[in-house]
C-alpha cells in the first residue's frame, strides 16, 4: 500500500505522511475472536505511574492471533485483511476447511482468496507455516518460534523478516532484523514471507 501525503491546511497536517489503508476491511472485527483490553495508562500493579506520558487513545479490542498455527495439514482461505490497533502489521482472517475462523499476521503479498496451510511437508509459499528443518537457507521468514510449539515470538512487527543462515546438529541459526543471530531447534515453526505494512517505517 502506498503512502498518503496531506496538504498543510493545519499545523497538524504539515509534513504529515500516513500509510494508505484503503485496501483493508472497513467493518468491525469478528466478535468471537476479540476480547476486552483495558488501558494501563503507564501504571504498574500498585497503580503507580512507572512509564510516563502514556495514556488516552481510542478504545480498542484485542484481536486473538493464532501464533501457533496448530491446525496441521488443513487448508485455509483468506477471507479479508484487517487493520489491528494493537500491532503495526496487518492481520488476516482465515477460514479453515472445517469452518473454523482464526486471525494470523498477514504477510506482504497475501491476498483475499489465497489458500494457505500449516504442516511438515508443505509448499514453500507466502503464508504457509512449517518447521524450519524444511525451509531452505536464505528464504524470508517471520513468526519464528523460540521453543517447539511455544508460539511465534520473533519477527512479528510490520515489514520485518528473518533468514536462516545455517543448519547443523538439529539446530538452525536465524539472523534477526537487528543483525543478532539466534540458535533454535529445527522443529520450531516459522511462516514464509515478509510481514505486511512495509511502509510503516516511512510514516
Amino acid at each position: 500500500m502506498a503512502l498518503k501525503k496531506f496538504k498543510p491546511n493545519t499545523p497538524g497536517t504539515r509534513g504529515l505522511t500516513l500509510v494508505d489503508k484503503s485496501g483493508l476491511w472497513k467493518g468491525k472485527p469478528m466478535k468471537s475472536l476479540t476480547s476486552g483490553l483495558s488501558k494501563k495508562g503507564g501504571r504498574n500493579n500498585t497503580g503507580r505511574i512507572t512509564m510516563r506520558r502514556q495514556g488516552g487513545g481510542h478504545k480498542s479490542k484485542y484481536r486473538t492471533i493464532d501464533f501457533k498455527r496448530s491446525k496441521v495439514n488443513l487448508s485455509a482461505a483468506v477471507e479479508r485483511i484487517e487493520y489491528d490497533p494493537n500491532r503495526s502489521a496487518y492481520i488476516a482472517l482465515i477460514k479453515y476447511e472445517d469452518g473454523i475462523f482464526n486471525y494470523i499476521l498477514a504477510p506482504k503479498d497475501l491476498k483475499v482468496g489465497d489458500a494457505i496451510i500449516s504442516g511438515e511437508k508443505v509448499e514453500i509459499k507466502v503464508g504457509n507455516c512449517l518447521p524450519m528443518s524444511g525451509i531452505p537457507v536464505g528464504i524470508d521468514i517471520h513468526n519464528v518460534e523460540l521453543n517447539v510449539d511455544g508460539g511465534a515470538q520473533l519477527a512479528r512487527a510490520a515489514g520485518s523478516s528473518t533468514q536462516i543462515v545455517g543448519k547443523s546438529d538439529g539446530y538452525v541459526v536465524v539472523k534477526l532484523p537487528s543483525g543478532e543471530q539466534r540458535k533454535v531447534r529445527e522443529e520450531c515453526k516459522a511462516t514464509i514471507g515478509v510481514l505486511s505494512n512495509v511502509d510503516n517505517k516511512n510514516k
